[in-house]
């Protein structure tokens, strides 16, 4: 039952509720008392007591009982939904339903009661009736009071953290990141008393059932794996990829044979987790184009999918989506990795917006200062979730059990991880609680757990975060494998150590050489093209005045900054890009590309593309027919990778299995900073032996050969040689060396002999 209230609809469940709920509000801060006494007035004005005690006979409170307190989250129970919340420091929690995403009153809402919709500090209830595809959302009331912590607000529509779906409203602006100086007097947004339900993110009960048609988890080994990171949106948004549903979780499908002749064995999706796409209120300075929150390191909901990278709208459609893409994607023989930010939410500081977390119960969600007005922040984005406290570490392992099951993925990439595992008083901890319990969860043990192992605050722990059970973004190899192919002097012992695994920066924690994730771009900095193309930062177009985005890249344009078709400034690009993906392709460890890297994907010199949804960060895959070169030799070295075991041992080089050599046949003199050049012969105990030649030196260099017993060297590649010569294939099509006994590598080149 609804009554007309001035511009409001309302359903009244009974005096005893009614009442309660008006004690809620009365006990919240004085200008929320004074904008509901007027509600109330005007409500008391318009409906007599008559009126209003036949509309409560109509009420079928019989549909409405109790309800249970787990799980959390909307779950269906019968013929209806059981709803469950948690919330500590609530005084009053009302329930919301809504048919659709831009409606600003709900068509009804229910008030609990404590007495009997309340077990501990979880609110539940269940409702009778209602199905998938029901919007809703929570009003919570209580004390608003920054200084002990609290910024309870129950004009503010909060998502629930549990939801598996969030409906934002098309072109609303919610949670925007206004500008505002935490410095000036300007009033806190969470204080508002404006009614924001009409343009709130509302929650959405989605399906469950889906035919997975016998799909299990594929569980590849880590030395057989091959991660491809790509941005779900981003990958085929561009008018050039050929899809029928361009940025959509249906196009990234389409793509499957692409990956596969690639040789990639897994996608890793940049954030799905739902975000809000226009939180920036910023423009382009350039074009005055509105920016955008394009990544999507903004999460709204852990549990709940983007909807917008989804083909088809509404009702739940894309979390069905998603499930299909991993289930094609399974039956092909590719891993999904998700990318997942568990450290921050879209909330931000004290002036940010109340969406969900800190409307319903701040004082624990969020890493709160010593002075409680303010939060502690370990990520850049004004606050940090509360890993600390049992409730939030719950929270995470729920959601990443939640994608484990329900979803099917296979794996997380875990953004700003050492955030994880600080302690209360900030320190980082060896053995953190939460880490060990992800880790050691029985639903999680198959599943590939990476971490980005630091985080904004200093904590860098790149070898030794967490146990074995945790592969790391290895940044040091970035940096090491960048530098030593730019020519910078001492390089060549680290260089050595990070194609062998990096064991000076694992095997003192006890982890191997999969523990590494070795990557020269991904998403955050320049790509591959950029990286030779450019030797400094251009991000001018992201209305920052240039200050966001790393200065130091070690990268280099080798003589004129962007693009040339000059052939001498192309020649030497080209071949840098070469030696890059080889490098990858022959360290032990497991080698992530960025996707569009393997045919020359440009940002234009913009190293921090997070608000660029346009051509900058769009995948053209009209570049994969400009600059096939590049395409066939990255599939050729992750052949050659495939082929031979002993490149990809999960276990670190012994004395027996490498060997190292100076040009002329010798041992390296490792302190030489002058060095440049260095050769490796690897052993391949099974199969055959590998002679790998690095040369970053502006002079070409004549390596002395060993004698490859009992059989003859032959060219697998030359990043030098023009294709096909580049790269002759693992699988007999290598050319005899017609003089094994030394070989000239030229300037800024590598190569690989085999012996058969």
């Amino acid at each position: 039952m609804r009554i007309r209230k001035t511009a409001a609809w309302l359903l009244v469940q009974g005096s005893e509720e009614r009442l309660l709920w008006d004690r809620y509000r009365d006990r919240s801060v004085k200008a929320a008392q004074k904008h509901r006494a007027s509600v109330d007035a005007k409500i008391a004005q318009s409906t007599s007591l008559t009126e209003l005690d036949r509309l409560l006979s109509l009420c079928e409170v019989q549909s409405t009982r109790s309800g249970v307190p787990l799980p959390l989250g909307a779950h269906v129970r019968g013929d209806g939904v059981n709803f469950a919340i948690f919330s500590r420091h609530a005084i009053g929690v009302r329930l919301d339903l809504f048919d659709r995403p831009e409606d600003a009153m709900p068509v009804r809402s229910f008030i609990l009661n404590p007495a009997r919709n309340k077990t501990g500090d979880i609110w539940h209830v269940w409702l009778e009736g209602i199905r998938p595809g029901q919007l809703y959302g929570f009003r919570i009331a209580g004390p608003y009071s920054p200084r002990e912590g609290h910024r309870f607000n129950a004009d503010k529509l909060l998502v629930d953290p549990y939801a598996t779906a969030i409906a934002l409203v098309p072109n609303c602006d919610f949670g925007a990141a206004h500008g505002y100086d935490p410095s000036s007097p300007q009033r806190d947004l969470s204080l508002s008393q404006v009614d924001d339900a009409a343009t709130a993110p509302k929650s959405l009960i989605t399906h469950s059932d889906f035919d997975w048609r016998e799909d299990q988890p594929l569980c590849h080994t880590w030395e057989s794996t091959v991660i491809y990171e790509l941005h779900v949106r981003g990958y085929t948004i561009h008018p050039s990829s050929d899809v029928s549903c361009p940025g959509t979780y249906h196009g990234v499908i389409q793509k499957i044979p692409y990956l596969k002749d690639l040789g990639v064995t897994a996608v890793e999706l940049m954030p799905v987790q739902e975000f809000n796409q226009r939180q920036l209120l910023r423009h382009n300075p350039q074009t005055g184009e509105r920016l955008t929150n394009y990544w999507g390191y903004d999460p709204l909901g852990f549990f709940a999918p983007k909807a917008s990278y989804a083909s088809v709208r509404g009702n739940g459609a894309h979390v069905l989506e998603f499930k299909e893409m991993v289930r094609v994607f399974h039956a092909e023989g590719l891993e999904v990795i998700l990318d997942v930010v568990f450290n921050h939410t879209v909330e931000g500081n004290e002036l940010g917006p109340t969406l969900s977390l800190r409307g319903i119960d701040n004082a624990i969600y969020y890493w709160l200062d010593d002075d409680k007005r303010f939060y502690r922040d370990f990520t850049g984005t004004g606050q940090t979730i509360n890993a600390t406290h049992p409730v939030v570490r719950d929270l995470i392992l729920d959601a990443l059990r939640y994608w484990v099951m329900e979803m099917h993925v296979d794996g997380f990439r875990f953004d700003l991880a050492s955030v994880l595992g600080r302690d209360r008083g900030g320190h980082v901890l060896a053995d953190a609680p939460l880490l060990e319990r992800i880790a050691e969860d029985p639903i999680l043990r198959d599943t590939k757990l990476i971490a980005e192992a630091w985080d904004a605050c200093g904590a860098y722990q790149v070898g030794s975060f967490a146990d074995r059970r945790w592969a790391e973004w290895n940044g040091r190899y970035r940096d090491d494998v960048r530098r030593f192919w730019r020519g910078d002097e001492g390089l060549m012992s680290r260089f050595a150590s990070r194609i062998c695994g990096s064991s000076d920066l694992y095997k003192g924690s006890g982890k191997g050489p999969e523990c590494s994730i070795n990557f020269i771009t991904c998403h955050d900095g320049f790509t591959l093209n950029d990286l030779v193309s450019y030797a400094r930062k251009h991000n001018e177009a992201n209305g920052e005045d240039k200050r966001d985005g790393v200065d130091e890249n070690y990268s280099a344009n080798y003589g004129i900054e962007g693009d040339s078709d000059d052939p001498t400034f192309e020649t030497v690009r080209c071949q840098q890009i070469k030696n890059f993906l080889l490098t990858l392709a022959i360290s032990r460890g497991v080698p992530m590309l960025l996707g569009g890297d393997e045919f020359r994907r440009s940002q234009r010199g913009n190293n921090n593309a997070y608000c660029q949804d346009n051509e900058t960060s769009w995948v053209d895959w009209s570049l994969l027919r400009q600059n096939n070169e590049i395409f066939r030799f990255t599939r050729g070295m992750l052949a050659l990778r495939r082929a031979n075991l002993v490149l990809r041992r999960e276990a670190f080089y012994i004395e027996q299995d490498i060997q190292w050599f100076n040009p002329a046949g010798n041992s390296p003199n490792w302190s030489d900073p002058c060095q440049k050049c260095v050769a490796c012969l690897v052993r391949g105990q099974n199969g055959p032996d590998l002679y790998l030649m690095f040369n970053a030196d502006t002079e070409a260099i004549a390596f002395i050969l060993p004698p490859p017993l009992p059989t003859t060297w032959r060219l697998v590649a030359d990043t030098a040689k023009r294709p096909p010569g580049d790269f002759r294939g693992p699988g007999g099509e290598e050319d005899i060396l017609e003089q094994p006994v030394r070989y000239v590598v030229e300037p800024r080149s590598s190569v690989i002999l085999l012996a058969r």
